[in-house]
Parts: structure tokens; sequence; C-alpha cells
């Protein structure tokens, strides 16, 4: 089994590279529970025994430990992700929006309305000069237009929006790499 977070009060070491413990031992974090996640992040679909094989565990401990972390909510559910551009979409854009007044209540309503946008992808809100960020997928430029003007400045709240056109995507390496470098 993995150190305990006792055994952990210096610094962890995995492959020779040292991982800052700071954060894992504040989320209760150990050396397995880190390599557990690591190999989930790489192949997400592995069964329990190919998990327990490759970490040198038994499969119990590996059941309990993915189940542990599904319970404290630093493991949830698993994500299908679709290829837009294969679906007929092949047009992405993050839409900027700005508010004009701020009242929690607008903020809300507006926040349920852009993530039920057909075609969002992603809805953030986000702090600075923009208050949402809408990434879209539509099959056209006509299309990407009817989004912005019948889904999102139909709303009263909204003062302008800016839209960016997405030439490429790609996943950034994620939070495992933050507080377990090397691992992620």
């Amino acid at each position: 089994m993995g150190a305990s977070i006792a055994e952990n009060a210096g610094t962890l070491r995995e492959g020779g590279a040292a991982l800052s413990d700071q954060h894992t031992l504040s989320a209760g974090l150990d050396d397995l529970d880190l390599r557990l996640l690591a190999a989930l992040v790489r192949q997400p679909g592995r069964s329990n025994k190919a998990l327990a094989d490759d970490l040198g565990v038994a499969e119990s401990t590996c059941a309990y430990r993915v189940r542990a972390l599904r319970a404290r909510g630093v493991l949830s559910g698993v994500r299908v992700v679709l290829d837009a551009a294969a679906l007929g979409l092949p047009l992405q854009a993050v839409i900027r929006v700005r508010l004009g007044r701020h009242t929690r209540e607008g903020v809300e309503r507006l926040f349920d309305a852009l993530v039920r946008t057909p075609g969002a992808i992603e809805v953030f809100h986000v702090a600075g000069e923009d208050d949402f960020l809408v990434h879209v997928a539509v099959e056209d430029a006509a299309a990407l237009r009817d989004v912005v003007l019948q889904h999102i400045t139909v709303h009263e709240i909204v003062r302008t929006t800016e839209t960016n056109l997405v030439f490429e995507r790609r996943e950034g390496v994620g939070p495992l790499a933050r507080v377990a470098p090397g691992m992620a």
C-alpha cells in the first residue's frame, strides 16, 4: 500500500521527481492516491484489475481507494468526449459576454440560459472585463450569428458580446500536474 499521510511529512518522490506535498497533504492524498489518479487520467476505461496490476497493489486496495476518492469528490463522473466536427459542427468559437448590470438572480438566470444554448460545449462565469465565456460548436458562420442573436443578446442583462473563432483546441495537462509534477 502507498505511504500514509503521516509518512509524507517532507517530499514525495516518484521516478526521481520531487513532489510537493503542500497541496496533496491538504487534500489528504498520498502517493498511492496520486499514482491511481495519474493512471486513471491516462486511461480512464481501465479495469480495476489492470489498475491494481500496474500499481502493484491488491485489487481490493485499488477498488477501496477509487471508492474513497469518489466519496471525497476528488474523482467524479466519467466523461464522453464528442467530436463536434464529426457531428456536423465544424466551427467552434468562444463568445465573450459582458453584462450591463449584475444581480445575483440575473447572473444565475443568464448562466442557466447559456448552458442550455444549443451547441454550448462549456460556459465559464469569470472575473475581469468579461463576465462569461461561452464555448460553442456550430455548423457555420450563420449558425454562429444565430447563437449570438437568438440565445445570448436577447437577454436584457447582456451589454455586449465579442466572438473569437477557435482554430485549434488541445487538452491541457490538467490539475494533477500541479499537485503531482512528474506523475500526470
